[in-house]
């Protein structure tokens, strides 16, 4: 299916869809963040068409999200998050809890994320206020910035 394009938005949020909003490129990014690096383990772990793996894996490069190298061994490529993919943790980390609260398995979450140094569990996700607080969807407004006119 084709989409819309959000190119012309002056919107954050779509321009961060233009990058990352579908279904199959936040799977890749997730299987990147898990140790993920070649290409069949990206196709083995997905179950994805080889043709939709690479316009994926391509749009990433292009938008500086992941760095195609090549492997220590030289006769394969690995694709390694930069700096700019590492920033998107935060969000695939919301959307997990997000799943794990809202679509739960009766079992328990799918994944528990632990901070390295200690092996404890990480906080679940949330919005911190200037003093610490933790923020409810309520808390929170919107105002223009300066490269927005209103909203």
């Amino acid at each position: 299916m084709k989409y819309k394009s959000f190119d012309h938005m002056n919107c954050s949020l779509a321009q961060t869809l233009e990058v990352i909003g579908e279904r199959w490129t936040l799977l890749i990014l997730r299987d990147a963040f898990f140790g993920v690096k070649r290409f069949g383990q990206f196709q083995s772990s997905l179950g994805i068409a080889r043709n939709i793996l690479t316009s994926r894996l391509n749009r990433l490069i292009e938008e500086g999200v992941l760095e195609k190298r090549s492997s220590e061994e030289g006769a394969h490529f690995e694709y390694v998050l930069t700096e700019k993919g590492l920033d998107l943790q935060p969000v695939l980390l919301s959307m997990t809890h997000w799943g794990d609260k809202h679509k739960r398995d009766p079992r328990g979450d799918r994944v528990v994320f632990i901070e390295r140094a200690t092996g404890k569990p990480i906080r679940r996700m949330s919005v911190i206020g200037q003093d610490g607080r933790v923020l409810h969807a309520r808390d929170i407004k919107a105002r223009p910035g300066p490269a927005l006119d209103s909203l």
